[in-house]
């Protein structure tokens, strides 16, 4: 998120419909960007697991994979290219990324 931010002027993408998931879906194969992070976190807040948007959007739309996201820890999102649905990552992992402007 810091490096959109500060070398791209953006933010990790958010998704708020099937449509804008699966135009970043095809834009991440176009490039051959295996599983991009996207802007999607989710953590414990007030003893509660919630999911939100690095950009403060509102959250009215997932595409969760079975058994995602993970309650453990606060994880990161990444988008599948293969079957366009997200999946919790460890944050401090490098790949790829979507920012939007």
């Amino acid at each position: 998120q810091g490096y959109c931010q500060d070398v791209y002027q953006g933010q990790l993408a958010s998704v708020h419909s099937t449509a804008r998931n699966q135009e970043l879906q095809k834009l991440a194969q176009t490039y051959h960007i295996i599983s991009p992070w996207i802007g999607a976190v989710t953590s414990c807040r007030a003893g509660q697991w919630e999911s939100y948007w690095e950009d403060s959007s509102p959250w009215n739309y997932a595409n969760w994979a079975p058994t995602h996201p993970l309650h453990f820890v606060t994880t990161c999102t990444t988008l599948s290219i293969r079957d366009g649905l997200w999946r919790s990552r460890f944050c401090f992992q490098l790949r790829p990324f979507i920012c939007q402007y």
